[in-house]
């Protein structure tokens, strides 16, 4: 039986962690809030932890899922840390949308334990979680990914390992760059069929069958039109993932006018009450600012 801990359950590490126990498992949990931890392990087969150390001493593999480059800096580093804890020939997989940066440090790092490591950001959203159909893009060796990719399946819709270490958190700033950019069109689209006094949930039907139709229009407008704004990805999420697109950006030379703007009309959102709005409230700027 393989033995997995994971470390992080937050409203995607939470079902995620409950799929490996549903698929039969050995999982052990740790959660910064232990309450959490204890909340899983009652709905769960699977053990709460009080420490990192314990959940990870003797696994198989250990998956974290955390919120950014110093939520993995401090539960991979230090004496009670994963990198100090867990057993040699142990595959670590982080599913944390975090720099390209620190997936490439903490390859190194594990290389250096005689560990594996994947980098593994996932999409799909609390909705993908809870269903386990994320789609997931992954940097590591072909060896690691051989190891993680059966467990990682049980909550993946799609898997594909994109290249090296790094190659996966890099994969997954293309998807938020996209995102970015369709949702602001889709709320313009929106908001201009709004102020024409048209019949928006009618213009959608008709352009959702065309060259228009997103996943977005597809799941998000009927919301949007209402001026419901809780199913999905948060604003403050979505601003941390595109600064960390805007970063890399600048090392690599490429330019992205449109993101760099999106990324300020979030702001924008933030500034009117907005943060834990989903991504999908970049209309109601455009409805308040008209």
């Amino acid at each position: 039986m393989t033995t997995a801990a994971f470390i992080g359950l937050g409203v995607m590490g939470y079902p995620m962690a409950g799929h490996l126990a549903k698929a039969g498992l050995k999982v052990r949990v740790w959660n910064r809030t232990s309450a959490k931890a204890e909340q899983w392990a009652s709905e769960y087969d699977g053990t709460s932890c009080s420490t990192i150390a314990e959940a990870v001493t003797g696994a198989d593999i250990v998956l974290t899922c955390v919120g950014a480059d110093t939520d993995l800096e401090a539960v991979y580093e230090g004496g009670g840390g994963i990198l100090a804890n867990a057993p040699e020939g142990a595959v670590l997989v982080d599913h944390t949308t975090a720099s390209a940066g620190i997936a490439e440090y903490l390859a190194d790092a594990a290389r250096q334990k005689n560990m594996g490591f994947v980098d593994a950001p996932v999409s799909g959203g609390q909705q993908g979680a809870e269903n386990g159909k994320l789609t997931i893009m992954c940097g590591g060796s072909e060896q690691d990914y051989a190891k993680a990719e059966p467990v990682m399946e049980h909550y993946a819709r799609a898997l594909n390992r994109m290249g090296p270490a790094g190659s996966g958190q890099k994969t997954k700033m293309v998807n938020q760059i996209a995102i970015a950019g369709l949702v602001q069109g889709l709320s313009e689209a929106l908001h201009f069929a709004e102020q024409a006094e048209l019949d928006v949930a009618k213009v959608v039907d008709v352009i959702s069958k065309g060259a228009a139709q997103s996943w977005q229009m597809e799941n998000r407008s009927g919301t949007m039109i209402a001026g419901e704004f809780e199913h999905g990805f948060a604003v403050d999420w979505m601003r941390k993932d595109l600064g960390i697109c805007l970063e890399e950006a600048r090392k690599v030379n490429a330019s992205l006018p449109v993101t760099a703007l999106v990324d300020q009309f979030y702001a924008d959102v933030q500034s009117m009450g907005g943060k834990r709005w989903d991504t999908s409230s970049l209309i109601q700027r455009l409805r308040k600012f008209r």
